[in-house]
């Protein structure tokens, strides 16, 4: 009994050390090859790990492993590797997503994923959690992995959008990524877009003010990202009938873009954040 107790020990302490931040339903998986699979053993399991400080509870069904040379008590998750696990679909997006791709100009305390399961928001250590869905026309028409990229991202395995996917998303929806500033110094920091890539992502959104904001926004950066007229002309075809604001939520001084149909901020085009540099 003894020995068959210190064996199941030396298995959880190794998914421990693989599995910074995990589920319920994880811990379940890997206890049905391992160990017993009665619910009262697996309740006492977890009784027995957090109080001996070894896991922590961030949540209902999350739990996060404490390593060996820290204290429970004093421990910081990494919220990514958090995020990463709320749900079994999560991808880090918007403003997180700069984070991890180490693009994003500030440091922001929430952090934000995508999913297409139910999660309310909460706040852990300091930090919120907010989950925001797929676009619709996502999840309705098209294989929702376009543009995510699978990282190992400080020793854990996460999702998150890469490049392309952020840029789109970060115009799509600012109110998800930070300021103006925020956006366009974050943005300019990427060395290389796949503009196909781009293009896909946009056109799988199909909407015609993102598709301005996008092509305003190549437009803008076109010889730091090699965007030749021929691909803004692609952008300029799907252009909204009517002029639009680049952020309907704000309507600030903006001037008309007549190209884009777009009422763009004058901080944008005057690159207001420069002058208090």
């Amino acid at each position: 009994m003894i020995e068959n107790s210190q064996k199941q020990r030396n298995t959880c302490t190794h998914f421990f050390r693989n599995h910074p931040v995990f589920s319920l339903p994880e811990f379940h998986t890997f206890l049905d090859s391992h160990h017993s699979r009665n619910p009262h053993t697996r309740k006492a399991l977890l009784q027995y790990y957090t109080k001996g400080g070894k896991i922590i509870s961030i949540r209902r069904n999350l739990y996060a492993a404490v390593p060996e040379e820290s204290c429970a008590d004093t421990f910081r998750v990494d919220p990514i590797h958090i995020a990463a696990r709320i749900t079994p679909d999560a991808v880090i997006s918007h403003h997180s997503a700069l984070e991890v791709l180490g693009k994003a100009y500030s440091v922001y305390s929430r952090i934000t994923y995508e999913s297409a399961a139910q999660a309310a928001p909460f706040q852990f250590q300091g930090c919120s959690f907010v989950r925001t869905s797929f676009p619709a026309q996502i999840l309705s028409q098209f294989d929702r992995s376009l543009g995510i990229d699978s990282i190992d991202y400080h020793g854990m395995e996460i999702r998150v959008t890469g490049y392309e996917r952020t840029c789109v998303d970060a115009l799509h929806r600012p109110d998800l990524t930070g300021t103006w500033e925020e956006i366009w110094r974050s943005l300019e920091s990427i060395e290389f877009f796949n503009l196909e890539l781009v293009w896909s992502y946009v056109s799988q959104l199909g909407n015609a003010t993102t598709y301005a904001k996008t092509g305003f926004f190549l437009e803008q950066h076109s010889e730091q990202f090699m965007v030749d007229e021929a691909t803004l002309a692609l952008f300029e075809r799907h252009r909204p009938k009517a002029p639009h604001y680049l952020d309907r939520k704000t309507r600030e001084k903006s001037r008309f873009i007549k190209r884009w149909n777009l009422m763009v901020p004058i901080e944008i085009l005057d690159r207001s954040w420069e002058e208090r540099i």
